[in-house]
């Protein structure tokens, strides 16, 4: 009888206690450790709605700057928006000059023999000094000029001689003579050119009013 009587709890010991984690309400559980409840509620949501939400606003900008665009060229008169178009057509067509322009001087300066590419190098850096240039320019006009002036002076000079001396060269040779070029050649040279209209004629005239 007193057998009978005794409670579950005392012919067992001890009670057991449950192994498993109690879950917790609103779809977190509570880990055996710590007891901080896990959030189960991903994070990916929120990083999709991040994503989306920024897609949105450079969608909306490009289109802002679009309209913009659009808006500007509606104020443009036809006159100028032919203006605008055509400017854009001639800087891509010197932009494609200047390059076939590079393509062709390369292919030209790879087929040089070797004393070709030596006069070529001397040339290049052959320059008349830009303080005579200035101080020949000052003498002529009376007032100073710019260095922007001088530089550009200080190449047309280098052009004209370089017409001069090919003329020259051509001289020599119809003369049946070899180079080094003579006074003469240089002479004749400059003669041709002036006879061409090549060199504008540096004589003055003196014109009388009637």
């Amino acid at each position: 009888m007193d057998n009978a009587c005794e409670s579950p709890t005392e012919k067992g010991g001890e009670t057991r206690e449950s192994d498993e984690p109690t879950a917790a309400p609103g779809g977190s559980r509570v880990t055996e450790m710590d007891g901080i409840p896990e959030e189960t509620d991903g994070d990916g949501d929120g990083e999709l709605k991040e994503a989306a939400a920024e897609e949105g606003e450079l969608k909306s900008q490009d289109i802002a700057d679009l309209t913009a665009v659009e808006r500007e060229d509606s104020l443009l008169t036809p006159a100028a928006k032919k203006l605008k178009i055509d400017t854009k057509e001639k800087k891509e067509k010197k932009q494609k000059v200047d390059e076939d322009e590079i393509q062709k001087m390369q292919i030209l300066v790879s087929s040089f023999s070797e004393e070709q590419l030596n006069r070529y190098e001397m040339y290049r850096r052959s320059a008349f000094p830009k303080a005579a240039i200035k101080r020949l320019i000052q003498s002529i006009t009376g007032t100073s000029v710019s260095q922007n002036v001088v530089i550009a002076m200080s190449g047309i000079s280098k052009v004209f001689v370089g017409e001069v001396v090919e003329e020259a060269l051509d001289v020599c040779e119809k003369w049946g003579e070899m180079p080094p070029l003579q006074p003469k050649h240089m002479r004749e040279a400059v003669r041709r050119l002036k006879s061409k209209g090549q060199i504008p004629n540096s004589k003055h005239k003196k014109i009388i009013f009637f």
